[in-house]
């Protein structure tokens, strides 16, 4: 009979799966969820050049050949891990095998997609089976959406009653002390599904805040919407399938300081000049991405056609090494709940900050994700496709990001004048 591993991390040797991996190595221990930890992919010696390259003394750690593209290989990989964190994107090509894998097995699933067409309809396609073999699947568990879930949650935990938010919207600051530079994978997913505005793109003074931003082609508004809409169906949350009594109490009381509101999300900067980097990239792949050939020339050249902020080698060490985000959450909405008509009287205004978002803030959420769900397996829901928040926001997950780097702070709180 084959071992069982507590985490399988399927493409490990790409460029965010050897920096999971990284992450991964530090918590791999006889006192820790994750026990027992296994590599997985095509290649064995890509395998093996990425371990080598997470730990330069490459501890013991078992390599797997899956590939996305033949069944029996995921299914062998699936067989053999209580937890896979599925790293192969673009997912919307290669995520479906993996999940139908998982989900057979009666293992559980996280990946870091950030396609909203990939997950609604792995919800569509795999829930019921999910539920019946207790495979817990839950997509986005990186930048995307994480930060944007728990960043909404945090800021409406600061409107206590009698105050609601009526909308909040975040706006994401990407800087460096070198030079920006995104994931390849994220811009490999979104150029198949990308529209433009179709009004251009329109810029906003936020002046509380000192940003200028434009609205941002996003999977976490829609992510968020499908985690609400769990809510509105269970107002408590989920249960869990061996439920703590205590953690039942917790999530209850969690989940009703939470309060619906309108999100958007913008990219900023501090200057209106600094946007025009984005929207010429933003124009430039919203042309070439209706057309075969654009498409082509967008994943073929991608440094020419966005500037430099993409590479398909992937930023330097000093590049990630440089790399840092804020997202500022900005709720509007009313001191009263009881006279919530007119304009908006009330503002609160939280933050979070943390590291280069591709490829140090996503492994450390999707570890932090990994060994909450190993460690509290009961306290969660028994199967199923969920988006993050439903899933982890009752959970230690903000004060475990807070201990890795991933800060979350009260701005302001004021009234807003008439």
């Amino acid at each position: 009979m084959a071992q069982v591993y507590d985490v399988i991390i399927f493409g490990a040797s790409g460029f965010t799966g050897k920096h999971v991996v990284k992450e991964a190595l530090k918590f791999v221990s006889p006192d820790s969820p994750i026990k027992t930890l296994a590599l997985a992919g095509r290649n064995s010696t890509k395998l093996t050049e990425a371990l080598k390259w997470a730990a330069p003394y490459h501890p013991d750690v078992p390599i797997l050949i899956a590939d996305s593209s033949n069944q029996p290989s995921l299914r062998r990989m699936a067989s053999q891990a209580r937890l896979v964190l599925n790293c192969v994107g673009p997912y919307r090509l290669h995520g479906d095998p993996v999940v139908d894998a998982c989900v057979e097995a009666g293992c559980d699933y996280l990946d870091i997609c950030g396609e909203p067409e990939f997950m609604e309809r792995m919800e569509a396609v795999y829930y019921d089976k999910a539920v019946e073999m207790g495979s817990l699947v839950v997509s986005a568990c990186g930048f995307d959406s994480v930060p944007a879930e728990l960043g909404l949650m945090f800021n409406s935990m600061q409107w206590v009653s009698p105050a609601v938010p009526n909308r909040v919207e975040a706006y994401v600051q990407l800087e460096s002390t070198k030079r920006i530079v995104g994931n390849f994978a994220t811009y490999e997913s979104a150029i198949p599904g990308y529209a433009p505005p179709p009004r251009g793109f329109e810029v906003e003074h936020q002046k509380k805040i000192g940003l200028w931003g434009i609205k941002l082609p996003s999977a976490d508004a829609s992510i968020i919407r499908r985690t609400l809409s769990f809510l509105a169906e269970y107002p408590s949350g989920l249960e869990g399938g061996y439920e703590d009594p205590k953690h039942a109490e917790k999530r209850a009381t969690f989940w009703s300081q939470i309060k619906p509101a309108h999100f958007g999300v913008k990219m900023a900067t501090k200057t209106r000049l600094g946007l025009q980097l984005f929207i010429a990239v933003g124009t430039i792949i919203g042309r070439l991405s209706s057309s075969p050939l654009g498409r082509w020339l967008l994943l073929t050249f991608p440094a020419v056609c966005t500037f430099g902020l993409f590479k398909k080698n992937g930023p330097t060490a000093a590049e990630v090494a440089g790399g840092s985000f804020k997202m500022w959450f900005v709720g509007h909405g009313f001191s009263d709940a009881s006279r919530v008509s007119g304009e908006p009287d009330m503002e609160v205004v939280t933050r979070i900050k943390g590291p280069e978002i591709g490829y140090v803030t996503t492994p450390i959420i999707l570890i932090q994700c990994a060994l909450i769900l190993l460690k509290q397996r009961g306290d969660l829901p028994n199967g199923g496709v969920f988006p993050p928040g439903i899933v982890f926001g009752p959970t230690d997950l903000q004060s475990r990001l807070q201990k890795n780097g991933i800060s979350f702070e009260v701005i302001s709180k004021s009234a807003i004048s008439a």
